[in-house]
This record gives C-alpha cells, sequence and structure tokens, in this order.
C-alpha cells in the first residue's frame, strides 16, 4: 500500500479553526476535515475491505450460478470453455479424441431410473462392508478398492465379499458405461472407440461426518487431470437427489465471473474435459447420503482398463 502524504489545505475559514488548533504566537493552522481519523484506522479499514472482496468473488456464496437444477429435467445443456493449453497439447497427440469443443455439459436423457436404481444398490450392497472413519466412502469395481476405516481393503480379497456382486450387476454396469461413453463421441465430436475406461472408476457415498483423513476431504478444488494422470473425459452419473434425499454437495465449477452449479439429480449425466478449464469442488454434505458414480476415460490406450466382471471378482478371491 502506498504512503499516505498529508497535504496541505487553503482557505478554511476561521471560525472553522477550534481553540486547540491555535498556535502559542496567536497563528492558526489549517486541518484537514478527516484528521480527527487515525491513518492507521483508515489503513486497516482499507485492508479489511479488501479482503471482504476477495473472499466475496472466490466463495460459492458469492456469485454463482445455477448451471442445472434439481427439479428440471434437462435434454441437453452444455457450456463452451476455453481449453487449456497443456490439455490441448496432449490430447491432441491421439487421433480420433479431440474435443470440437471444451465444454461441461449435463443431460437426464441417457440413463433410465431402472439403471440408476440397479446401479445405487449395488453401491449399497458394496459399501455396506466398508465405510470410512470420515464422511467420504468410495468403492471401486475394477480394483476392488472398498474404503475401510482410515485406510482401503481389497474387497475381492475378502471372505465376506464372496457373492455379492452378480454377472447381472456388472452387465448393469458395462451398459451404463457404453452409453455415457457414446454420449461424450456425440456431445464432444470425438470418436467413441478412441476414448477408454480408465482408473479410478468408483462408486461414492458421502455424508455429513467430520473428515478424518485427507480422503475424506472432497471438497478442495481441482483439476481431475493434474489428480489423475490418464483422464481426459470425466463424467458423473448422481444416484440420488440435491435437497431430498441429502443437503449440500453440489458440484460446481470455478469459473472467472461465476461460479456454475449442478444440482444433483437421479440419473443425471455431467460430463466434461478435465482440464484446467474445468477446475471445480464439491460443496461439504451437510446431512442425508450422497451417492454417485465417476466414471473416467482417457485417450491413451496404455491406460485403458477393461470391464470388471463376475471372473475377475472370482478369481481375486
Amino acid at each position: 500500500m502506498s504512503e499516505t502524504r498529508k497535504r496541505k489545505t487553503k482557505n478554511i475559514p476561521n471560525n472553522s479553526i477550534s481553540d486547540k488548533d491555535k498556535t502559542k504566537e496567536g497563528e492558526t493552522k489549517t486541518v484537514s476535515p478527516k484528521s480527527n481519523i487515525p491513518l492507521r484506522v483508515l489503513s486497516r479499514a482499507v485492508v479489511i475491505f479488501s479482503l471482504l472482496i476477495i473472499v466475496y468473488f472466490t466463495s460459492n456464496d458469492g456469485a454463482f450460478k445455477i448451471f442445472a437444477k434439481q427439479n428440471e429435467v434437462i435434454s441437453g445443456k452444455g457450456q463452451i470453455v476455453e481449453c487449456s493449453s497443456a490439455y490441448l497439447r496432449e490430447i491432441d497427440k491421439f487421433e480420433g479424441c479431440f474435443p470440437k469443443q471444451c465444454k461441461r455439459f449435463v443431460t437426464d436423457k441417457v440413463i433410465t431410473d431402472k439403471e440408476v436404481d440397479e446401479l445405487l444398490m449395488i453401491a449399497k450392497k458394496g459399501l455396506k462392508y466398508g465405510g470410512s472413519s470420515g464422511g467420504a466412502s468410495i468403492l471401486d469395481l475394477h480394483s476392488g478398492a472398498l474404503s475401510m476405516g482410515q485406510h482401503f481393503i481389497n474387497f475381492y480379497k475378502r471372505s465376506e465379499g464372496k457373492n455379492v456382486f452378480t454377472e447381472k450387476d456388472f452387465t448393469t454396469y458395462k451398459v451404463v458405461k457404453n452409453k455415457i461413453k457414446y454420449s461424450i463421441g456425440h456431445y464432444f465430436g470425438v470418436n467413441p472407440e478412441k476414448i477408454y475406461l480408465t482408473h479410478p472408476t468408483f462408486f461414492s457415498e458421502i455424508t455429513s461426518k467430520e473428515a478424518v483423513t485427507v480422503h475424506d476431504e472432497y471438497w478442495h478444488p481441482h483439476v481431475d487431470k493434474e489428480t489423475y494422470k490418464s483422464f481426459h473425459y470425466t463424467t458423473l452419473l448422481y444416484l440420488t437427489d440435491y435437497n431430498i434425499d441429502f443437503k449440500g454437495g453440489r458440484f460446481v465449477f470455478i469459473d472467472e465471473k461465476y461460479n456454475r452449479t449442478i444440482e444433483p439429480r437421479k440419473g443425471r449425466v455431467s460430463m466434461f474435459t478435465s482440464g484446467k478449464e474445468n477446475l471445480h469442488y464439491v460443496e461439504k454434505v451437510t446431512s442425508g447420503t450422497r451417492y454417485a458414480v465417476t466414471i473416467s476415460f482417457t485417450c491413451d490406450k496404455q491406460y485403458a482398463i477393461g470391464d470388471p466382471d463376475k471372473r475377475k471378482f472370482n478369481n481375486d478371491l
């Protein structure tokens, strides 16, 4: 902060000068109308005001727009964003995987109610064998990773996990994955045969319990491509409803002017390019339980993973 300079004022009427401002020789000195406010108080006020402005524009409660409301059925809604240069440089290496535009896109018309109900059942019957000490738990059908206390276990290697998932469960998961994969191809203008399922892909269960480990702190702003090297396209399928099954837990894109918020709706698919153009976070869940499944895709075949199936499940037991 630049230093404030004192300035002399001119032609102040004599009646504006108090006896305190008279010198011993009878002369008078001019006084600024603001001279009775200490400089340090003004400086502190400026600093506080500046901090309030920063908080306002970085807070999701300060400036945001609802991109997708829970109570509306959206056939398809997208927002084009400027691709980050790093994302473009990397994705340009892979034929058929370059998007027409970087964007985020929401639709409620890809996954059926029946499919969502079946996925929610899969999530619940697997997660009941584990559960984080904090408020965020995950179940990965591919690797068998399951939150347990402050750690993760391989659910497929636990004896109590035998016969939990059926072939029908894995088939439902595969059908949903393929629907989302081809939706990315359609809405982003890429060849769906050139994008591949990648790790991690998982169910999430979030409650209002206090975080215990860093794995429970899901609310920090992040870029998927920086967190997971293999990601090029990220999708989320919501299995429960905002403000009905849980409160809080909205998905927030952080943009320069406004944060754009997606309110989870059962069966809603949110998809977006995974670069810096889509910095985001999830609000803290304040009550209830939020279920979703993250299904991620890569353009780099070396990071591709196969679909989970009953045979792999049995081999790991």
